[in-house]
């Protein structure tokens, strides 16, 4: 892991951890937040569920994490055995091409999406 991956990772984690706790326009790491159409489908249980399980979600070894930069994961729900895939991507701050240096917050704006499977 470089040295720009530890930082990538730590902001990946601030930032997912914080979802609608602050409005994203005052954290220090900005970035939108989206949900497919199969996860807002989901009960309002569900959706709670998977909210708390991106906020505790911890589970990054070498095999889903091979840069160490904290920026996808899966999880199971256990109501109904339903996962849950998130991933997040770097952007410019007009959120229209691929960030130059991810790790740099002035020029870097994250997007969360959390999804199906099966909308991958």
């Amino acid at each position: 892991m470089t040295d720009k991956s530890e930082i990538i990772a730590q902001q990946n984690d601030f930032f997912r951890k914080h979802i609608g706790m602050i409005e994203s326009e005052f954290l220090k790491v900005k970035g939108k937040y989206n949900m497919t159409q199969g996860v807002a489908s989901l009960t309002n249980f569900q959706k709670l569920d998977t909210l708390i399980k991106l906020w505790e979600y911890n589970d990054f070894n070498e095999d889903n994490d091979p840069y160490g930069e904290h920026d996808c994961g899966r999880f199971t729900l256990d109501e109904n055995k339903q996962d849950i895939l998130w991933k997040i991507d770097y952007y410019d701050t007009k959120y229209l091409y691929g960030s130059e240096d991810p790790s740099n917050l002035e020029k870097t704006r994250r997007v969360l999406t959390v999804m199906l499977p099966c909308e991958y």
